[in-house]
């Protein structure tokens, strides 16, 4: 633990709440730091005049958001983790859950980061880049026959590689993480279509036309298409009156 890091005692509402909030604050502002330690339990428990069993709540939340790592049988406290995409996907897919959160504002913003990857692929990416995008396309083509999971797996390996295309680190992070997020929201209801063969053959679609502009260099139009495509893929999943905030990415007047 970093020196001088001392946690205030908590309020007697939701006690394992207040304890969760003073570590990640400590986290955030650098007093305690990645492959750092916490106090052990027992100094925990002194620290925030909290029950062990409120301590032990609070520790099991953190372990849940991928904040800290505890091993059975070690004396010192929990690890503090590295961040990592998927503690950002949990988080994400919790705020969901809970409402805080809609598919909308999920979709709008991987339009934004899939319009600003297809923009800068199309300006940035190596023949070797360029290569991987189009294997991913034949990838999907055969998966038609085979099913969705093995369609999904090809997508999403298209999808990489326009990130790594764009030369941007968080473009590649958010790519990752708010398609899963997506996926999660609604992958059931894809693969229970009621002609799932249909959506994957309009999906591959989207997938060459998005090439095609990268390929030829044009960035305008991989980034127009990337954002109308995945408008005509998912919108039908939005309920229509929540829509405006999609359609205002689009190169077309809202109704």
């Amino acid at each position: 633990m970093t020196e001088g890091t001392h946690f205030q005692r908590v309020r007697p509402v939701r006690l394992y709440q207040d304890i969760v909030d003073q570590i990640e604050s400590a986290i955030a502002r650098g007093a305690l730091k990645p492959g750092g330690r916490l106090p052990s339990e027992r100094e925990l428990v002194a620290q925030f005049g909290a029950s062990r069993a409120t301590v032990r709540e609070a520790l099991r939340v953190l372990e849940a958001h991928g904040v800290v790592r505890s091993r059975p049988g070690q004396p010192s406290g929990p690890e503090v983790l590295s961040f990592s995409p998927d503690s950002l996907a949990n988080q994400m897919t919790r705020l969901v859950q809970l409402d805080g959160m809609s598919l909308t504002d999920l979709l709008a913003f991987r339009m934004v980061i899939d319009g600003a990857a297809s923009r800068l692929a199309a300006r940035l990416h190596t023949p070797e880049q360029r290569d991987a995008m189009e294997r991913s396309i034949a990838a999907m083509e055969q998966a038609i026959e085979t099913g969705y999971d093995e369609f999904s797996e090809a997508d999403v390996a298209f999808h990489d590689a326009i990130a790594q295309a764009s030369r941007n680190a968080m473009i590649q992070v958010c790519n990752n993480v708010v398609r899963g997020v997506v996926l999660q929201v609604i992958e059931d209801k894809v693969r229970r279509a009621f002609d799932s063969e249909a959506l994957m053959r309009e999906s591959l679609q989207h997938h060459r036309d998005v090439f095609e502009a990268i390929s030829t260099g044009d960035g305008e139009a991989a980034s127009r298409i990337a954002r109308q495509k995945l408008y005509d893929y998912y919108a039908g999943y939005v309920p229509e009156e929540d829509r405006a905030g999609i359609l205002a990415l689009l190169d077309v007047e809202p109704p």
